[in-house]
Formats: structure tokens, sequence, C-alpha cells
């Protein structure tokens, strides 16, 4: 994983013009301790910390969707060749929109995102044990990536109550539905279950991806 640094203070960088209240991130006051001294070191280590985790697992989603496509045989990988964009039930690609809005915003549905992969993916490794059982490398990246977005959504959770912004909540209902759905879709066959496991590891990298720019706008050196 990359390195990962804790900035010097910056104390002009007042977070109030991202989540509108800067009061719960001041240091309380003591008489004896500097009046320099402030948090904010601490939650742009957290940012920071947790951009660097987006990036990695933006590197590990593209390595998936290419050692998906490699396992599915043909058409899959052929030059032209254009794969149905099947809907998944409980998740969709980031809205065109979803760049002007708030940060706090983009990375509430990052993490509501994030939180109904896992099921999905758990579902598509099932599927393709049973269509390529001897593809354990592919199988062990479903297994992780599982996994890693579980790890990426909770990070992002952190960094939004660390900005005071209010989270999603739980979202086991949403995420045990969307699993059930994708399971019932991906007993229709074998070519359907493919092409619906092409589309989750799309979806997968697309979130990722989408959550790595949208904490890089709070990560120190990041747009303004």
């Amino acid at each position: 994983m990359d390195h990962l640094w804790a900035p010097e203070p910056r104390t002009e960088w007042c977070l109030g013009t991202i989540c509108g209240n800067c009061s719960g991130l001041s240091a309380p006051e003591d008489p004896q301790a500097d009046s320099s001294v402030s948090p904010l070191p601490h939650l742009e280590a957290k940012i920071q910390q947790t951009h660097s985790l987006a990036r990695l697992l933006t590197k590990y989603a593209e390595q998936l969707l290419q050692e998906y496509v490699q396992h599915q045989g043909d058409p899959f990988g052929l030059p032209g060749f254009s794969p149905p964009r099947p809907p998944v039930a409980g998740l969709s690609a980031p809205a065109p929109g979803h760049a002007g809005l708030p940060v706090p915003e983009r990375l509430r549905l990052d993490a509501a995102a994030l939180a109904v992969l896992p099921p999905l993916l758990d579902v598509v490794r099932r599927r393709q044990a049973e269509l390529n059982p001897r593809a354990a490398r592919l199988l062990r990246r479903l297994e992780d990536a599982a996994r890693q977005a579980r790890a990426l959504g909770a990070a992002v959770e952190a960094v939004l109550g660390a900005l005071g912004a209010e989270t999603g909540g739980p979202r086991a209902e949403p995420a045990t539905a969307a699993a059930a759905a994708i399971a019932a879709a991906a007993t229709g066959g074998v070519f359907p279950a493919k092409v619906l496991g092409l589309r989750v590891c799309s979806l997968y990298l697309e979130w990722v991806s989408r959550t790595e720019a949208d904490l890089g706008q709070l990560a120190p050196g990041g747009p303004a």
C-alpha cells in the first residue's frame, strides 16, 4: 500500500466549507495548551489514508475485471464485442451529475454502493466457482474484492463521521435484497450469468474509482 503521511497542521484549511460546520472539529480549550494545536492533522491523515486505500483498490478492481474477462471465453474479450449491460438490483453506476454534488453527499452515495457490493461479489464468486472451478486466482480476487469493498465502505463512513456529516446508517436489508435478486438472475443461464458477473465487476471498478476521486477532493493537495 502507498506510504501514508500526516501533513503539517494547516490551520487555514477550514472544513466548514465542506461540511458546513467546523464546531465539531475545534480542539478543547486548555489554558495551558498551545492555541495553535488543531485536530486537523489527524483528520487530514484519516482522509489521506482512506484516499490511498481507494487508490490501491482501484488498481485491484482493474485487475479483477481483466481476470474475469479472461476466464469467460468467447465472445468476451474479443475486439468489438460490446456486452449487454443488464440492470443490477439495488445498484447502478454513478449518476452523471454525481461529481457536481457536495462532497459529503458524494461520499454517502459511495458508502451506500460499497455496502451493497460485497454480497453481489459473493454471488458472482459462487457462480464462477461452478463455471470456472479451476480459476483459483479469479475466485480469490472476487473474495478479496468483497472484503475490500466492505473495508473501504467502513473507512468512508469513518471519514463522514469525522467531518461531522450524517452517514447513511445500516444498509443490511438493501444489500441482502440485492444479493437475492442477482442470485436468482445468475441462475438464468451460462451466458446471462457471465454477463451479469461482468456487470458487477464493472460497477465495482466504477464505484471504487469514483470513491477515490471524491476523496481526492478532501485529500491534502487535492482540488480546492
